[in-house]
């Protein structure tokens, strides 16, 4: 199975800092390729020239990475000239434009019928320093960061840790996806996407792990670190039952961001193998061959404030105490989020 290419939606209102975080993915990339598209709507694209400092006529960056601008009708041809089997991006990121409805954008990306991307999920950048005010400029900011399937509440250092609280407080309040504090827009990449070298192993599915990415072992070159984030795993060697873990989706915390793994399904996964892939509220299986040997659960769930036993005791009560018995009822609720 071929690995997709995420791609992830990058929104918030002027002076938010989405170029600001972009920036700090592109120069903290660990090797990452990343295609950029810039969805600017002005007739003077300010934005891509400020992407990395350095963009030339042929999209291309210094680090490897791609950068071009198109406007809304333009996204979709340009998914297919950069994902595509052996494409030269491990990641695109679409920055929408300060004015842009983010959730036009997310639409587009999930009608698409590029066989070779998955929705890599929406991030919203909120100004913490200026968020009472943006609101109220823009009451669509709520609905924004609801739909959000991460929201970066930037900028926290500009304010005192009462206020701070205050302010993160009242947007855990509104969204529906995982909220992550951050300061000049560092977060480390890994909670958007995969390593590459993960991507391509023969573990296809493996997420790394809150451990992999430490980055006083791996050198960040950042003069601060990323905001921070856990990871948690789980494994069993006895199938799930596919009702018990359609409820656990439904209903697990909204600290959680991603979700990626192989799933056995017992009996009423025909024997197949279910590879999940979460991002926010959004989620999708896709159906495969068990490689020799290697039938088990394999999840690694990804978010903030995260309580590892709860998430992990949740799991546990999904085991299926009856793997040899057909869940019809769950098989069924299974196919809706089967990748064709």
């Amino acid at each position: 199975m071929t690995a997709r290419i995420p791609v992830l939606v990058l929104a918030g209102y002027l002076g938010s800092g989405k170029t600001t975080l972009l920036n700090h993915l592109l120069r903290n990339n660990d090797g990452r390729r990343i295609g950029v598209l810039v969805n600017d709507f002005g007739s003077i694209n300010i934005d891509a020239m400020t992407v990395a400092g350095q963009v030339d006529a042929a999209m291309s960056l210094e680090n490897g990475c791609l950068c071009c601008a198109v406007d809304a009708d333009g996204v979709d041809p340009m998914l297919e000239r950069l994902a595509y089997p052996g494409a030269p991006v491990d990641v695109i990121v679409i920055e929408a434009s300060g004015i842009a409805e983010p959730r036009q954008l997310v639409r587009m990306v999930l009608s698409t019928e590029n066989p070779h991307i998955e929705f890599g999920g929406m991030v919203e950048v909120v100004d913490a320093a200026e968020f009472d005010d943006t609101r109220a400029r823009h009451p669509e900011l709520d609905d924004h960061v609801r739909f959000a399937d991460l929201v970066v509440v930037n900028k926290t250092d500009r304010l005192d840790a009462a206020e701070r609280e205050r302010v993160i407080g009242s947007v855990r309040e509104i969204a529906d996806g995982a909220v992550l504090p951050a300061e000049h827009g560092r977060i480390s990449p890994g909670i958007l996407f995969d390593d590459p070298a993960v991507r391509e192993s023969a573990e296809v599915a493996r997420q790394l792990s809150f451990a992999d990415l430490d980055h006083d072992e791996h050198g960040c070159r950042d003069e601060h670190m990323h905001a921070a984030y856990q990871s948690v795993e789980f494994v069993s060697d006895r199938p799930l039952n596919p009702s018990a873990f359609l409820r656990f989706l439904t209903e697990r915390s909204r600290g959680v961001y991603r979700i990626k793994g192989p799933i056995d399904f017992g009996a009423s996964g025909e024997q197949r193998r279910y590879v999940l892939h979460t991002v926010g509220v959004y989620a999708r299986f896709e159906r495969s061959r068990w490689p020799a040997g290697q039938r088990r659960t394999s999840l690694v769930l990804i978010g903030t404030d995260l309580d590892a036993d709860d998430l992990t005791g949740k799991l546990e009560s999904c085991v299926d105490p009856d793997p040899d018995t057909v869940d019809e009822y769950g098989a069924l609720g299974l196919a809706r989020f089967v990748q064709a």
